[in-house]
């Protein structure tokens, strides 16, 4: 069986509904720009994940499209990246924003006229806003004066946010490796190791399962450090009675699910039982809600609810699922203020956490939208809580 990925017509077809958005509204081209961290909307038309640099796409209404790189990925970019015209910008260049006094660059306008764009008077979209940095901004500025700039999120959120086939193939082989690397790290869990360790347990065993990078920086964290809701593994030593919270993933062809659960180095018991407990209730309430035709808003007021109603109003951090894709977290979002329907084959992360004293806890899945409910991507959190014992 070949390896599992996104075929090269694919990205032709994301090409093709791009422009055709483009021009609903009213745009002469849209600009998506990536770095290495999200590098997702450069990725989901290109192919091409930047290394320091930065990378972006170009697509004008008329379905023409070019890739742009720094100007040390050109022949990376030509030797992976499944578009043709491919331009070497200095606005893509690295953050230690070396000045290249030798080199030649492209503009975009020499990147515009490639794709058909041309004239001054053109209205530009940027469909990746937040990644759009100040150097890429003002190469748009410098080489299109009298051009009117516009965000355009909502085309990539509209591209992205139903899976394809072959993404959800993606998602599902990504899960796959994580269940394994949950494995081993449990088996090797114990009074001694280090957090760390642990997360070098789970890379062996994605990359040995066949997963091209980490999906998230994954961690490990241990009873004080679980109440981050974002951080990084450290250096302690995990004991007997922790609570160690796993967040573990793996990516496939740019694809990056992930698992989050707590294990407990021996029995839990008492308020931290109950916290932890509800935050599981909590999770799997959610799941039940999930169906396509269901406000997304209606699940998130009843989940920020249970938390109100179960006296937990103040333990409360965010909730209760966000998009995933190619990057872990992406849009949709699902808050209060979502006014959006679930489709058939969006993706979310069901993610759960919750904030006790002096300690947190995560319970996270993946699920796949359905007409009848949601297809849960891992069944590793129906074992329910695991306790160690030593």
């Amino acid at each position: 069986m070949g390896r599992i990925c996104i075929p090269d017509y694919e990205y032709q077809e994301r090409i093709a509904k791009a422009a055709k958005l483009v021009a609903e509204k009213g745009l002469d081209v849209m600009v998506v720009c990536s770095t290495e961290s999200d590098y997702a909307n450069a990725r989901y038309f290109s192919g091409f994940w930047p290394l320091f640099e930065r990378a972006g796409v170009a697509i004008a209404a008329n379905g023409k499209a070019a890739l742009m790189v720094g100007p040390e990925c050109k022949i990376f970019a030509a030797d992976v990246a499944k578009m043709d015209k491919i331009f070497c910008l200095k606005e893509f260049r690295e953050s230690a924003d070396p000045a290249y006094p030798e080199l030649q660059p492209d503009t975009f306008a020499d990147v515009f006229k490639a794709i058909g764009v041309t004239g001054e008077h053109i209205k530009i979209g940027l469909g990746s806003y937040v990644e759009c940095t100040l150097p890429i901004y003002e190469g748009l500025k410098d080489s299109f004066p009298k051009a009117e700039i516009v965000k355009c999120n909502e085309i990539m959120v509209e591209l992205r946010k139903i899976k394809s086939a072959n993404e959800l193939a993606c998602i599902q082989e990504g899960f796959r490796i994580v269940d394994l690397a949950t494995d081993e790290v449990i088996r090797q869990l114990k009074p001694g190791v280090t957090e760390l360790q642990m997360v070098g347990v789970a890379q062996r065993v994605i990359y040995e399962e066949g997963a091209e990078y980490e999906g998230l920086p994954m961690y490990v964290f241990s009873e004080k450090s679980t109440s981050h809701a974002i951080s990084r593994s450290g250096y302690r030593t995990i004991n007997k009675g922790d609570i160690v919270q796993l967040n573990l993933s793996a990516k496939i062809d740019g694809y990056s699910p992930a698992i989050g659960l707590p294990v407990v180095m021996g029995k839990l018991e008492g308020e931290r039982r109950q916290v932890v407990e509800f935050c599981k209730q909590a999770h799997d309430w959610t799941v039940d809600q999930l169906k396509a035709g269901v406000i997304a808003s209606d699940v998130a007021k009843g989940f920020y609810n249970l938390y109100v109603e179960n006296g937990y109003k103040d333990n409360f951090v965010y909730g209760p699922c966000h998009g995933t894709g190619m990057i872990e977290v992406e849009a949709p979002w699902m808050e209060t203020t979502s006014d959006y329907k679930l489709e058939e084959n969006m993706t979310f992360q069901v993610d759960t956490f919750i904030m006790g004293q002096g300690f947190g806890c995560r319970w996270e899945i993946g699920a796949a939208i359905t007409k009848e409910g949601c297809r849960k991507m891992t069944n590793y959190l129906n074992k329910g809580l695991i306790e160690l014992e030593f």
